[in-house]
């Protein structure tokens, strides 16, 4: 009986024990079989990471290598939900150290997901204060973010980029390609405390940086030009401002700016009107600075003698309906003392002779019927019609400024013209592309578009411009330690029903300097400056200041030419 008992104890502990290892190797074949690849994925979610090593993007620089745009490094704030037992503390915590909406947090940790950002590039004291928490589930990434030395200096240019480093606007977009370099990784194990064991590391592509750009720019000159400007700017409590400093001899933009502007390093506090490069981006009807472009077309064309004369009418012309004043009235006036007293009847008369089919053959030399080409996004073109679809009064209007539109850029490329002894040249930005060894990469060479007017009637364009500033409608655009030429203009703008506006006007100035051998070219144009609104008011001194600095900046010295007769 006992041993029967016995027995029987022995076969079912037996049969148990079976039964248990048969259990345990279906469930092992389970595991290692059936869902081996979905574990073995687990594990390495788990132990196995993949990095993503992103590269420094390009430093800009100006024609001095100084710094423009650079990248510094920045703790961005991530979280892995998972391991984040107590999320109402964690929010609590974050959204009150990292000053970031309560809602957003609780929002981003109820994700079933390993990695979610908190905040990006936050400031080394906020990633101190939450380091100091220790949390649970809540990491660090270095990354890095870009900066902008000059905060606002040339900041239409520069353009920005958005939180991951990709170029959104100005050179920052145009050149993108070249600037943002190629990203690399990392294959790596982690240990139990998330930890990378670069010592187990299984793949690894380092990234490859950005090249840099050099430009034209000059940061000093910038700077100078900016300030000048935005003194005026402010004085006239204008609408708009800009100003283009350009080296005619090969187009080299030496500053570039625009009021209102914004801070490059605050791009979420700008205005809406503060974004536009109004230097490409407004085309505008230019008035008497035009007048550059007619003389010089009536020179080299020998229709019209400096010396010719003509009756101004006293100020008041009547041709047909309609009737052409000056804006103080002349008489009989040789044409050299129309253009330096910038004649609208004078000037008419003079262009009358010429014809409408020259006229129209030097504004398209001198690069009105084109962009000019700057290496900057978003250059816009202006509407003139070509001189087959003028009308029967178009030739009363054009030769002084209006039935015309031009670009701040424009007009500085046109003066280029006269200080360049006639040659059109595209201007430029950018000089050339470097890698962080200072190898080149490429190079962007001087190119002269073609010949405008021959290097005789430029000399004396030089000339008879110098005498707009001496003794013209430019003196406050004269400069005691240099010869400076050049033009000013008061145009009325449009209203929106088509008539011209009696309040709103647009004050510009263009010239160059020193007069025998120019180094810079300029176009200074305002938008709706008052009370005061004549260019030779309002940015024929912007023009003055700006020269006399940078020649001396330059250690540019003067020269003056032998006045034709």
């Amino acid at each position: 009986m006992h041993s029967g008992t016995f027995r029987a104890r022995q076969i079912f502990v037996f049969l148990f024990f079976l039964l248990s290892l048969t259990v345990l190797l279906i469930r092992l074949f389970y595991l290692q079989g059936i869902k081996h690849s979905f574990y073995y994925k687990i594990a390495n979610e788990e132990h196995i990471v993949s990095v993503e090593l992103q590269p420094k993007r390009g430093t800009i620089f100006d024609r001095n290598m100084r710094v423009l745009a650079v990248n510094l490094n920045r703790i961005s704030v991530y979280a892995n939900p998972r391991e984040i037992k107590d999320k109402a503390k964690t929010v609590k915590i974050i959204s009150t150290v990292l000053g970031v909406n309560a809602d957003f947090v609780k929002k981003r940790l109820s994700r079933n997901k390993g990695f979610v950002w908190i905040k990006r590039k936050v400031t080394n004291k906020e990633a101190a204060a939450l380091k100091k928490f220790n949390l649970a589930g809540v990491g660090f990434i270095d990354e890095s973010k870009r900066f902008y030395p000059n905060a606002a200096s040339a900041c239409h240019l520069i353009g920005s980029v958005n939180i991951d480093n990709k170029g959104q606007e100005g050179l920052e977009a145009l050149y993108d390609e070249y600037l943002k370099g190629q990203e690399g990784f990392l294959v790596s194990t982690q240990d139990a405390k998330r930890k990378l064991l670069h010592s187990y590391r299984e793949d690894f592509l380092a990234p490859k940086n950005g090249y840099n750009l050099v430009l034209t720019i000059d940061e000093v000159i910038q700077n100078i030009a900016e300030r000048e400007l935005y003194k005026m700017y402010s004085k006239y409590k204008a609408k708009g401002a800009t100003i283009v400093v350009m080296d005619p001899k090969n187009g080299d933009i030496l500053a570039l700016a625009n009021f209102p502007n914004f801070d490059l390093n605050n791009p979420a506090k700008r205005q809406a009107d503060s974004v536009r490069n109004r230097a490409i981006n407004d085309f505008f009807e230019p008035g008497s600075v035009f007048k550059v472009v007619t003389a010089s077309a009536i020179l080299n064309e020998s229709a019209v003698g400096l010396n010719d004369k003509f009756d101004c009418e006293n100020g008041a012309w009547k041709v047909g309906k309609r009737t052409l004043h000056d804006h103080r009235p002349h008489g009989i006036m040789t044409f050299r003392e129309v253009i330096e007293m910038s004649s609208n009847i004078g000037t008419v008369k003079a262009a009358g002779i010429l014809g409408s089919e020259k006229m129209g053959k030097y504004m398209k030399l001198f690069g009105f019927y084109e962009r000019t080409g700057i290496d900057l996004p978003g250059e816009v073109l202006g509407m003139n019609r070509p001189s087959s679809r003028w009308t029967s009064t178009s030739m009363l209007a054009i030769p002084m400024g209006q039935e015309v539109t031009a670009t701040a850029i424009q007009l500085a490329s046109a003066i280029s013209v006269i200080a360049d002894n006639g040659f059109l040249v595209r201007p430029r930005i950018v000089k050339r592309i470097e890698n962080e060894s200072g190898e080149v990469i490429k190079e962007f060479q001087p190119q002269v578009k073609r010949k405008v007017i021959s290097p005789t009637t430029a000399y004396r364009m030089r000339v008879l411009l110098m005498g707009a500033v001496e003794s013209g409608t430019g003196k406050k655009a004269k400069v005691e330690d240099f010869s400076t030429g050049g033009k000013t203009g008061t145009a009325q703008k449009v209203e929106p029903h088509g008539v011209y506006s009696h309040d709103k006007f647009m004050a510009s100035f263009i010239g160059f300097a020193p007069v025998g051998k120019p180094a810079i070219a300029m176009a200074v144009c305002v938008d709706e400056p008052h009370p005061v609104y004549f260019g030779g008011d309002v940015s024929a001194p912007v023009f003055k200041n700006v020269v006399n600095e940078s020649l001396k900046y330059l250690n540019i010295k003067d020269t003056r030419p032998v006045v034709v007769k």
